[in-house]
């Protein structure tokens, strides 16, 4: 009986959240296509963002998630998302929630809290895994890395459709600057340069990354991506760079799919 349960969940809906600096945000993940089923559900994250006030929070968004229609078992794994370092389930770095997350247990917090096995992931690797499993780094091989370009610089690692997790490529030296301080979209906005200029900063930092890591694409991401066609023709590199496909649900789609692969539920 257990092998027959086992086999009808393979692929079936997960719940996947996103926890952001001012929103938190979730949905049902279609596994099969890397789409939501139904609307997203979104809920301001508290202020201050503490963990006990989050987890709350992300409870709330499970709650109504669950009680759709098309809800996945009770008891399903559930995928979320930091905007932090994470590292075996502990936060390690908080920059756009309160400082008091930095070596919570973030894993056991929300297990404890929602009663059901929980996985939690960094932001930007689930937005560059789900990227690269259903959007433009769909059937690449090799390297693919997915850099966003928002308030900083993220970045996510993939190798043969695999994560390499906490690749923090936003704050290599570059000049003598932390990169993403003068080559993040925000940046762009702070210094007044027109994309002609910005596109000259992006390419001195993708430039030294494809001189690191050699990888078979670039994907860019971020709020930014929308506008690709800006910057991304004033560049020269070898590696193919396009913009990003899934946009504000990437990394909904990712924390499911990451706890999916964790628990064997998708191939």
């Amino acid at each position: 009986m257990a092998k027959k349960d086992e086999k009808t969940r393979k692929n079936a809906p997960l719940i996947g959240i996103d926890i952001g600096g001012t929103g938190i945000k979730g949905g049902i993940v279609d596994l099969k296509k890397g789409k939501l089923i139904g609307d997203r559900f979104r809920l301001a994250t508290p202020q201050p963002a503490t963990p006990a006030a989050v987890v709350e929070v992300v409870a709330q968004v499970v709650e109504e998630l669950s009680a759709r229609p098309d809800a996945p078992e009770a008891d399903s794994p559930v995928g979320v998302t930091f905007p932090g370092i994470i590292q075996h389930g502990v936060v390690h770095s908080a920059a756009n929630v309160d400082k008091t997350w930095i070596n919570t247990d973030i894993d056991a917090l929300l297990t404890a809290r929602l009663g059901r096995p929980v996985e939690v992931i960094n932001d930007a690797d689930a937005a560059g895994l789900a990227e690269a499993r259903y959007g433009a780094g769909e059937g690449i091989n090799g390297t693919v890395l997915v850099i966003t370009l928002g308030t900083g610089i993220g970045s996510a690692f993939i190798f043969n459709g695999n994560l390499v997790p906490n690749a923090e490529l936003g704050h290599l030296e570059i000049d003598g600057y932390d990169a993403e301080s003068k080559a993040s979209a925000v940046a762009r906005e702070r210094d007044g340069l027109s994309w002609e200029e910005y596109s000259v900063l992006l390419q001195r930092y993708f430039s030294h990354v494809e001189f690191l890591f050699s990888p078979e694409l670039f994907i860019v991401g971020g709020g930014i991506s929308k506008r690709a066609n800006e910057y991304l023709p004033h560049m020269r590199l070898r590696t193919p760079i396009v913009p990003a496909e899934l946009k504000n649900e990437a990394g909904i789609v990712g924390a499911a799919l990451e706890i999916a692969v964790k628990h064997e539920l998708t191939k």
